[in-house]
């Protein structure tokens, strides 16, 4: 199984939020992740810049 993790991009730096995630659901105001672990976390003020689907990332920037 391929495992996911979710990174914030700021400034050229890459930080790393969430490993094992399982899943991603756009919502009105947030991003909902899910991983394998922890359960759902919810997201304000982002956004989805890129998805590196060979390397299992998914990086995420600010908005607003």
């Amino acid at each position: 199984m391929c495992q996911t993790s979710v990174l914030m991009e700021k400034g050229g730096e890459e930080e790393l939020l969430l490993e094992n995630v399982t899943a991603l659901e756009v919502l009105d105001d947030c991003l909902k992740i899910t991983t394998l672990f922890e359960g759902a976390r919810e997201f304000t003020g982002v956004a989805i810049k890129r998805i590196d689907f060979a390397g299992g990332k998914v990086f995420l920037r600010q908005i607003g």
